[in-house]
């Protein structure tokens, strides 16, 4: 099927919506890979408290830091899923000449991220005062 619009011939539109894709992937792996850091910063604290003072009780469990870097890991993970299934809805949009914003998506990825953050920081307030 031809596409009905002038601009969707355009190779350009095509290259930016791939750019935009690849600016989605940059950031999922950025993510995923802070959230790698953040789960195994609980093993790094405790190792380095028994080589600190090999003779203290340290704690067997890994803190909260797992659960958050989980927490990331997973996200970056749906957003790689979803940055795909956008970029095929982009695409077929364009070849159309129907592409409309979509202003929930921009949504939903703001409020996760956000929550995300927001649970980090309680974390940090609440842990400084056992450090």
């Amino acid at each position: 099927m031809p596409p009905q619009d002038a601009d969707s011939q355009d190779p350009k539109t095509y290259l930016a919506e791939d750019r935009t894709f690849l600016a989605w992937i940059r950031t999922c792996i950025a993510v995923i890979s802070l959230g790698f850091v953040i789960a195994r910063f609980g093993v790094w604290l405790r190792e380095l408290s028994t080589r600190i003072d090999p003779k203290a009780d340290t704690p067997h469990s890994t803190g909260f830091s797992l659960a958050v870097g989980v927490a990331m890991m997973a996200l970056g993970s749906a957003l790689t899923l979803l940055a795909a299934w956008r970029y095929h809805a982009i695409n077929r949009a364009i070849e159309k000449g129907q592409y409309e914003v979509a202003k929930g998506l921009v949504v939903v990825v703001t409020v996760s991220v956000s929550l995300l953050g927001a649970v980090m920081i309680g974390y940090l307030i609440f842990s400084e005062n056992r450090f």
